[in-house]
């Protein structure tokens, strides 16, 4: 009888470790999960979307959009993992100030990117180079913009990550996720606006070239908008509080 009741007792314990283990890994796989989803939803917003497609509505392949959308996407996911996990790690605070001075920024870039497409729409541009060539400093300027980006949103999404769990070992992998989304839902992004151009490329040269003027108009409304939320409505960058 005690044998038996040692071995259920056994029996039990081991179903409850097992249990216990299955909603460990639902749960972890679950919250990685999110930061991909959430890495792809942050690729939308506005002020990423502007600044990439004021770049991309220059290129006329598909492939340089692409590799465009990717570059923005690697600068963004590798300052954030940096970033993030130094906050994560050792506790790292960023003053608000510094981080409104980041937002203010990514004002300024938007708006110069805004300008570039507005005021430099050259023929040559809007006739394209050959498909298999894509100028390096486009893919730099991607890279750079993506790293600002990431720059100005490392501390929110590490907050976003301490919210949800203290354990390091998953909120390192989170933020890898998360920089992995970004890159995915930009890559899609700057697809969907490479077949639009290609398209407009294909139709008439004006019309290329209202493509890259409209991403140029676009970038800079949004530059303006951020720099007078940052600048003027906050109160934190232009003048003391």
């Amino acid at each position: 009888m005690a044998r038996r009741g040692g071995a259920r007792a056994a029996e039990r314990w081991h179903e409850i470790r097992k249990s216990c283990y299955d909603a460990a890994v639902g749960s972890l796989g679950s919250m990685l999960a999110l930061g991909f989803l959430l890495g792809l939803r942050h690729a939308t917003d506005a002020d990423h979307v502007a600044a990439v497609g004021a770049i991309a509505s220059r290129e006329r392949s598909v492939r340089g959009a692409l590799l465009i959308g990717a570059s923005w996407g690697f600068g963004h996911a590798l300052t954030v993992l940096l970033v993030g996990s130094a906050i994560v790690l050792l506790g790292i605070v960023i003053p608000p100030r510094v981080g409104l001075g980041m937002e203010f920024s990514v004002a300024l870039m938007l708006i110069g990117l805004g300008v570039l497409n507005l005021g430099g729409v050259s023929p040559a541009v809007c006739e394209g180079a050959p498909a298999a060539t894509l100028p390096r400093a486009a893919l730099l300027r991607a890279l750079g913009v993506g790293i600002v980006h990431g720059l100005a949103g490392s501390a929110a999404v590490a907050l976003l990550v301490l919210a949800s769990t203290a354990n390091s070992w998953i909120a390192l992998p989170y933020l890898g996720l998360f920089g992995l989304g970004t890159v995915v839902g930009m890559t899609a992004l700057t697809s969907i606006l490479a077949l639009s151009t290609a398209w407009a490329a294909e139709r008439a040269v004006w019309l290329r070239r209202m493509v890259v003027r409209v991403a140029g108009l676009l970038s800079l409304s949004v530059g303006l908008v951020l720099a007078y939320r940052v600048g003027i409505v906050e109160c934190h960058v232009i003048r003391e509080p």
